[in-house]
């Protein structure tokens, strides 16, 4: 019979090898689900996997759409690196979406293009405030980190709703649950014309260069991860566990943050009740298939962005439920954590001896 073996150390083979075999079992459990539905499944894989990457303005698509992805799993992998667990990125997102469209709504016909980067500041600062009131309760009142992120989530939705339904509803937009469209000036510069991929792509690479750096060449960064694989080490070494709470939830905040401001300044243009995507929580199944490194999180961002995108086309064209795309996300994140056994154990197929089974019986 097949039973687990714990291995001496742990495989680093599989530590990489293991995303790409979760990767192959959620591809063939796809399958099996479009034959299910009666629809054929090459035309259903075709969706997913070729498709969006067929034109230059499909590759741009899932360019802009793994952005706020990458973005959002950067800043988580600080926080998970750093033993902090926080759930509620899709309220920082939020949080960061309102204060950039704030921001933006401020700008007129005179305004001049000082006005992105002060936006995409209001975004960061947004994030960073809504992350800072989980490290605070945390910090203060040993408020656990993940309910409180997580019931945040709502409160920022709740936010968005109010403005857009109240202070903010735009006069004349027939009472839809929207704000005014923002002026052209603060729209963010594209980066190819004739698509929707704009410099925000630049920034989130960007920033998986500095985590980088952060993570792997800097003290302080160093400090971060250490706090978060043997915090008694940690504490023994003179580092700060409280600093490196407030760190995590910064950094993480604010990455959420622009990755909002660059949604409402970007393809969305203005804000909606719509503003929330599911972002922030789909980039903790990029930060965990990227194996929280900044080269890694690139790869699985682009893979997320493709299931968005394949969801939408196998909706339109095949007629597949929308919810589709929320299936392959959950059967990658499962599959991974299924996968992932085999870095600490293996496979051993362990035969019975024929006395022994004789005994048995």
């Amino acid at each position: 019979m097949i039973k687990l073996e714990q291995r001496p150390q742990a495989s680093r083979w599989w530590t990489y090898g293991s995303p790409l075999l979760a990767l192959a079992i959620t591809v063939l459990i796809g399958i099996v689900l479009f034959m299910l539905l009666g629809k054929d499944p090459v035309k259903g894989l075709q969706a997913f996997f070729w498709e969006p990457l067929k034109t230059t303005y499909a590759m741009g698509e899932v360019a802009m759409k793994a952005t706020p992805l990458l973005l959002i799993a950067l800043g988580l992998a600080v926080c998970f690196r750093s033993n902090v667990w926080n759930i509620g990125a899709e309220g920082q997102f939020v949080i960061g979406a309102v204060a950039a469209g704030g921001v933006a709504l401020l700008a007129d016909k005179t305004t001049g293009p000082w006005i992105v980067p002060v936006i995409l500041l209001a975004g960061v600062l947004g994030g960073m405030v809504w992350a800072g009131i989980v490290a605070l309760l945390r910090d203060k009142f040993n408020a656990n980190e993940i309910l409180v992120s997580l019931m945040l989530v709502y409160v920022g939705t709740l936010v968005l709703g109010y403005l857009v339904y109240g202070p903010w509803k735009d006069p004349m937009g027939y009472n839809f649950p929207q704000s005014k469209m923002f002026e052209r000036v603060t729209q963010i510069p594209k980066l190819i014309e004739g698509t929707r991929l704009h410099i925000g792509t630049l920034l989130a690479l960007l920033g998986s260069a500095l985590l980088w750096v952060f993570l792997f060449r800097t003290k302080l960064g160093f400090a971060q991860q250490v706090g978060g694989l043997a915090p008694a080490a940690a504490r023994y070494a003179g580092f700060s566990s409280r600093r490196a709470l407030w760190t995590a939830l910064l950094i993480s905040g604010g990455c959420a943050g622009l990755a909002g401001a660059l949604e409402v300044a970007g393809p969305i243009g203005q804000l909606t009740p719509y503003v929330p995507a599911g972002y922030g929580f789909a980039a903790i199944i990029v930060a965990f298939v990227g194996r929280l490194h900044p080269v890694g999180m690139i790869f699985s961002a682009i893979l997320m962005s493709m299931f968005y995108i394949g969801g939408e086309l196998a909706q339109s064209r095949l007629g597949l439920p929308k919810s589709l795309t929320g299936v392959f996300q959950g059967l990658l994140l499962f599959t991974l954590l299924a996968c992932d056994t085999l870095i600490a154990y293996r496979l051993r197929w362990v035969s019975t001896p024929k006395g022994a089974a004789k005994g048995g019986q």
